[in-house]
């Protein structure tokens, strides 16, 4: 499935979801609880690090020449969905359990050089599946429905591998890399401000920003002993997370 389709069928489950959440809620009595679920669909904005770093060595007997391509370049801005839940310590505290997805479509980028050739590449979708755990606390406002809050999480995520086509157009050589960045296990942390703005008994608005980092790549067995090896070495991945969503309390 394309980055395309696979972000359209996430959008159609996450309105799917609020719409559920929404129904479930008109129909609970008001009374508290500390349990409470939400879902969030948003997107991914890139701050930092690179896909590839930049390096120097020989491939095939040639001398290439690569050079460091960012996240923000080659992925641009992806998509990101949550899905979690929450248990209330008190009024103002909330430890918190968090599945997060993230997903973003890579352009063509120029990668460097390989002997008297530019060197293209095409990298596959950059995909994340994580769970974190956090901390969430409330501020209180006088007279206010409104709830502000701040946040902070660490946990794993496990990133899809990565393959990449790399073309050299004018040695007339094209090279199709399955796994070229494997399946990576990654740790991750985030920190993150919101806004909840009640919509019903038990229905809040959850409109939140923040800042997440997903730590690198796995090294690509490929290069090892190219002089290319350390082309992973930039690799983690530090975004911009802007999320809206719903959040129901049970």
């Amino acid at each position: 499935m394309s980055g395309h389709g696979m972000q359209k069928r996430v959008g159609a489950l996450v309105v799917g979801l609020l719409s559920c959440v929404a129904a479930t809620a008109a129909a609970q009595p008001a009374d508290e609880s500390r349990f409470s679920i939400d879902v969030g669909f948003g997107f991914d904005v890139s701050v930092n690090g690179n896909i590839n770093s930049g390096a120097i060595g020989r491939v095939d007997g040639q001398a290439a020449a690569i050079l460091p391509n960012a996240y923000g370049d080659v992925y641009g801005t992806g998509l990101h969905l949550r899905f979690g839940a929450g248990y209330s310590l008190d009024d103002a505290s909330e430890l918190r359990g968090v599945f997060t997805f993230q997903s973003a479509d890579a352009d063509l980028v120029r990668l460097g050089d390989i002997g008297p050739s530019s060197l293209y590449a095409q990298y596959s979708d950059y995909q994340t599946l994580g769970l974190d755990f956090g901390y969430r606390r409330y501020i209180p406002l006088r007279d206010s429905r409104v709830r502000p809050y701040a946040e902070a999480s660490l946990g794993i995520a496990f990133i899809d591998a990565i393959d990449v086509v790399l073309a050299a157009p004018q040695a007339d050589v094209v090279f199709d890399n399955t796994d070229f960045f494997d399946q990576t296990a990654a740790f991750t942390w985030g920190i993150g401000a919101g806004v909840l703005f009640p919509v019903a008994d038990r229905v809040d608005l959850n409109v939140q920003a923040g800042f997440r980092r997903v730590s690198g790549l796995a090294e690509v067995d490929q290069l090892i002993g190219t002089g290319l090896d350390d082309i992973n070495n930039d690799s983690a991945r530090f975004t911009f997370p802007v999320v809206v969503g719903a959040r129901i309390r049970f």
